[in-house]
């Protein structure tokens, strides 16, 4: 076996062996397996999730009704006609001279349909100085935002010809194509920059590359993969655009870090002094289970999405959880074989001015200075490091949650969020209409044509809305929507009082009165109350079965009951500290100029339960890495004092170098112009940013200093529970060999 022994047991190191064994059959099944599932993946199409299965509640089953009647909703657009200043009103010849021209230059482009006046519709303000001018946009709702330009442009010539009048098109169509051109390059820009940054850092922590390039190639492998596979489990599960997106993220940033876990230590034992083939049975028996560990435990937190009952979570927590699935049998596969046959190429394509990587000692200076502060005064080290997270997870305890509006997403800067203001102003809750659809045996039946009339006007009478309350026939599906503009406009509580007293007082008075009428109420403010209940409801089986899980995993893989409960606490530590951070930048504004986050005032609702989801999941890598090299050294013989020293300082590199790459990628996304994707990057870049130091630097070692031996204490009733601590063999060594506490290790 070279020039060293090693005894190779377990999952990972059995795999290692055999792929370093048979290499160009190893890669061979690799590339067939990611062509295999790009080409039956792309073959069977990808299946996305419909509305009607978005949610449960009211929404889902208005969604439902409307699809099963086969009724396409176009994409409904609205022109606002406002007097500025002194100009003229709604009864002023100048005013209805310009709503004519808009219903006219609007209907000549061809792309429109069922065009209506405010004096028919009723869409004029109380004070006369606004008016309403509506239309839909013919074809498929999905892409009317491809074949507005004319509309927008017709309405742009209008407004220059009456330059006392404000003249300006909101809806649906011009949304999407606003958003589209002003932040869909944002996007892009974010996910193709991921990458080169990622191989940057790489670059520099590796300085050479083919080893910088090996990680970046299996996460692209990786996701790639996923992509294919998402296809063919979307006929089962539904996907997203979405999903897809947190696929990516995730997948980039597993990938690489679990490659640069394997392929750092392979190199450091060859440093050391092992031939190639020991070098790499004992990355495979260690890095290789720590690998393992550490990916079965991220698919467990992924999974804790599929408890959501929320579609878009179960498509984003599957799709995690195969691209961290898949990225971790390529770790443990196919890169000993690509090591293998690389051998001491993988170090070609050097980069000037940055010194050799491979040198002997693996130690982190200054992880090493602090380490040595750090076990001297372990008391002190936690209640400063406990202290200070704390401290920064104390805004968290007032956050405040909701669906950000308009204004608060994308600020006041595009034109388009100013009419939506201004409409609201005039039309409180016109641009977001409460939709009552309602489903009878026969629509047309006296008695619930009288039950609609009664509820028109006691949607009024209840002070639930100011009007107009439109109605909206399909003869043919016995169907009848209902739209209601309700009171608060886009203050989102203000309207959410409004919903209910049309789900809980209108409705049972009037058309709950009729029998066999369904007449369930969706719209923009009853999708994110119905959203926010869910997600609420929600919250307490995810949480139990992340920690539950996730606890029994690191009780199995480290035989100790001690680690197993600090692992939990530490990352809940973790956890908060990223949500005290969001509340304090995005809620109370504190330092909010620095990321462009200015006025938002709340976290948007989804993102708590997504970054615990995800942050616990991506703490454990870290976690599992520094503890297995703890445990392993303890195993080989070292005081419990020396192998928290060794672990975290032979570690600290590469845990370093992840890290880096990890805050770096999510930090793009907290550059990007959406508040929400800007919580989302600024909450996961400093949750790994406090994990990978103050919690593995600091408070980890602190911590398993101050329990001593009792950091493996496991109970004898446990010892029943199965044993994964065989995957762990003991370092082989040249006859010569010395670890890095000088001192001999038996094997």
């Amino acid at each position: 076996m070279g020039n060293g022994d090693a005894r190779v047991r377990g999952l990972a190191a059995r795999a290692g062996g055999w792929s370093a064994r048979h290499r160009w059959a190893a890669v061979g099944i690799w590339v067939l397996f990611v062509v295999l599932a790009m080409g039956l993946g792309s073959a069977a199409g990808r299946v996305d999730v419909e509305d009607s299965e978005q949610l449960k509640g009211e929404t889902g089953t208005a969604a439902r009704i409307i699809e099963e009647a086969g009724i396409e909703e176009p994409a409904s657009e609205t022109v606002l006609v406002q007097a500025k200043d002194d100009g003229p009103t709604s009864t002023d010849a100048e005013f209805r001279s310009a709503v004519a021209a808009v219903m006219t230059a609007v209907e000549r482009t061809g792309e429109v349909t069922d065009v209506t006046s405010p004096y028919d519709s009723g869409t004029v303000s109380k004070d006369g100085r606004s008016a309403l001018v509506q239309f839909d946009v013919r074809g498929d709702p999905g892409t009317a935002g491809e074949r507005i330009q004319p509309v927008l442009d017709a309405v742009a010539d209008v407004q220059r010809g009456h330059d006392s009048l404000r003249i300006e098109e909101i809806g649906g169509a011009s949304m999407m194509k606003t958003f589209d051109d002003a932040f869909g390059d944002d996007f892009k820009k974010a996910e193709y920059s991921a990458v080169p940054v990622a191989l940057g850092i790489l670059l520099i922590a590796f300085g050479a590359l083919v080893a910088a390039l090996l990680p970046v190639a299996l996460a692209i492998t990786a996701i790639m993969a996923t992509m294919g596979l998402m296809g063919l489990v979307s006929h089962l599960q539904p996907m997203s655009d979405t999903a897809n997106s947190v696929m990516l993220l995730v997948g980039l940033a597993v990938g690489v870090d679990y490659c640069l876990f394997y392929l750092r230590r392979e190199r450091e034992e060859r440093a050391a002094g092992r031939d190639a083939g020991t070098a790499l049975r004992i990355a495979a028996a260690t890095s290789g289970r720590a690998i393992v560990v550490s990916g079965v435990t991220v698919c467990v937190a992924m999974a804790g999405m599929l408890f959501t009952g929320i579609a878009e979570f179960e498509a984003m927590g599957l799709a995690s959880l195969m691209v961290v699935a898949v990225a971790m049998v390529g770790s443990v596969t196919v890169l000993p074989a690509l090591l293998s046959l690389l051998g001491e190429r993988v170090e070609k394509g050097r980069v000037p001015f940055l010194r050799r990587r491979t040198s002997g000692r693996n130690d982190s200076r200054f992880w090493s200075a602090v380490l040595k502060r750090v076990l001297a005064r372990p008391v002190l080290s936690v209640a400063v490091a406990a202290g200070a997270l704390l401290a920064v997870a104390a805004p968290a305890l007032g956050m405040k949650t909701e669906n950000l509006t308009l204004d608060q997403e994308f600020g006041d800067s595009l034109p388009i969020v100013q009419t939506y203001n201004r409409v609201n102003e005039a039309f409180p809750g016109g641009s977001e209409p409460a939709e009552v659809v309602v489903k009878a045996d026969d629509i047309n039946a006296p008695e619930v044509k009288a039950a609609l009339a009664d509820f028109r006007e006691q949607a009024v009478g209840s002070g639930a809305s100011r009007g107009p309350v439109e109605i909206k026939l399909h003869d043919q599906q016995n169907l009848a929507f209902v739209y209601v503009p309700l009171v608060g406009g886009s203050d989102q509580d203000a309207a959410g009082a409004s919903l209910e007293k049309l789900r809980d007082e209108v409705r049972p008075a009037t058309l709950g009165k009729v029998d066999g009428v369904e007449a369930p109420i969706t719209g923009q403010v009853a999708g994110n109350k119905d959203f926010n209940d869910q997600l609420v409801g929600s919250v307490v089986p995810v949480f139990a079965f992340v920690v539950v899980f996730a606890f029994l995993l690191m009780l199995l893989s480290f035989r100790s009951l001690t680690v197993a409960v600090t692992s939990i606490v530490l990352n809940l530590l973790s956890v908060g500290a990223a949500y005290g951070i969001l509340v304090a930048v995005f809620q109370h504004g504190w330092g909010a100029s620095l990321v462009g986050a200015e006025g938002v005032g709340a976290i948007i609702t989804w993102l708590p339960l997504f970054l615990f989801v995800i942050l616990f999941g991506l703490s454990m890598d870290y976690h599992v890495f520094v503890v297995s090299r703890i445990r392993e050294a303890r195993a080989r013989g070292l005081r419990t004092q020396d192998a928290i020293r060794h672990g975290v300082v032979t570690t600290a590199g590469v845990v370093t170098s992840a890290a880096v790459i990890m805050v770096a990628v999510f930090a793009i996304f907290g550059t990007l112009s959406m508040q929400s994707m800007k919580q989302m990057g600024v909450g996961l870049a400093a949750a790994v940013l406090i994990d990978a130091t103050v919690i593995r630097g600091v408070l980890l070692p602190a911590v398993m200093a101050l329990l001593g031996e009792r950091n493996w204490y496991f109970p004898k009733w446990l010892h029943r529970l199965p044993d994964l601590t065989h995957d762990e063999a003991p370092a082989a060594l040249t006859p010569n060999a010395r670890d890095d506490e000088d001192e001999r290790v038996p094997v």
